[in-house]
């Protein structure tokens, strides 16, 4: 019997119950080892947890594309920014990193539309702006240099690579301060029902060592550490 009946159930469950951490190593046991994003995204504020179906962004430097700078062609952006749907994050991979891929105006609009996060393989900026909203991003850090005389988006909802990471729109995206899983929208349903077993389990561990269990007993008769 499903544990929870929508997206929306599942993501409260996650966000109530679980951490990456726990969801990674179910992954791991499913065999499917590389779904962590580079080590170097992190959030802009420790508190931030973003999960949410992945809406894929393909953003390219201008100077692969053999085009002249020009200040408003941002390309696809703004049809993929207003493309977002509810319990979406805008996931961007693709260009150099050299110039911030999102900032507070492009919170503005996200939130509006009931999405739930953004992950950048490179920068973001508007820092304050986006702290205040309160909205999960994921990045290489911030720095203010624009995007617009840069890069711009070539495509979106379809496949990219994010740091050696395969990313599809739907894949479940799931970040925290100790990193960023992408969780193939096949495995959803073993590897979160797998997880919440696991970490409803380690808090039987948990009061087991507190109550002076040796750590390999409490492997013994748990197997879980």
């Amino acid at each position: 019997m499903a544990l929870w009946n929508s997206d929306e159930e599942l993501f409260q469950l996650a966000r109530r119950e679980l951490f990456t951490a726990v969801v990674g190593d179910v992954l791991d046991k499913m065999g499917l080892l590389k779904q962590f994003l580079p080590p170097s995204i992190k959030p802009l504020d420790d508190s931030m947890v973003v999960i949410g179906r992945a809406m894929t962004v393909l953003e390219q430097d201008l100077d692969q594309l053999d085009k002249e700078p020009d200040q408003n062609d941002f390309g696809l952006m703004f049809d993929a920014l207003d493309g977002l749907q509810a319990n979406e994050v805008y996931v961007c991979s693709g260009a150099s990193p050299s110039y911030a891929l999102w900032g507070g105006l492009m919170s503005t609009r996200a939130l509006k539309l009931g999405a739930v996060g953004a992950v950048m393989n490179g920068y973001s900026r508007d820092t304050p702006e986006i702290r205040e909203l309160e909205f999960p991003t994921f990045s290489l850090g911030t720095y203010a240099q624009d995007q617009g005389p840069r890069g711009k988006v070539v495509d979106y909802r379809s496949p990219i690579d994010f740091g050696g990471i395969p990313v599809a729109s739907g894949d479940i995206v799931y970040g925290d301060l100790d990193g960023v899983l992408i969780i193939p929208s096949n495995a959803v349903e073993e590897a979160f029902t797998s997880a919440l077993e696991k970490a409803r389990g380690e808090k039987l561990v948990r009061k087991a060592l507190e109550d002076g269990m040796p750590a390999k007993e409490a492997f013994e008769e748990f197997g879980i550490m």
